[in-house]
C-alpha cells in the first residue's frame, strides 16, 4: 500500500514538472524544472531499487546523478553566457 502512495507522489511530481517544462514561461523556470524532473527521476530509480531490492538500481541511480548534475552546470553556464551577450 505504501508503494503506491509513494509512486502516486512521485507520478504527480513528474506531471507538475512536466507542465511547468512545457509552459514556463522563461528559459531559466524551463532548466530549474528539468533539473527538479532529473531529481524526481533519481528518486523513482531509488525507490525501484527499495522495492525490488536491487543494488544495481543505485548504482543506475548515482551515474545518472552525475550526469544530471554535469548537464544543469552546462545550462547555467549556457545562460550565464546568454544574460552576458556573449553568444
Amino acid at each position: 500500500m505504501m508503494n503506491i502512495i509513494v509512486f502516486s507522489l512521485l507520478g504527480l511530481g513528474v506531471l507538475f514538472t512536466v507542465i511547468r517544462l512545457i509552459v514556463g514561461p522563461k528559459l531559466s523556470d524551463r532548466v530549474v524544472s528539468l533539473d527538479t524532473l532529473n531529481m524526481i527521476v533519481i528518486g523513482i530509480i531509488v525507490a525501484l531499487a527499495a522495492l525490488f531490492q536491487s543494488e544495481l538500481y543505485l548504482d543506475i541511480a548515482i551515474v545518472y546523478a552525475i550526469l544530471a548534475f554535469l548537464e544543469t552546470v552546462v545550462f547555467a553556464r549556457y545562460l550565464e553566457g546568454k544574460k552576458d551577450g556573449n553568444s
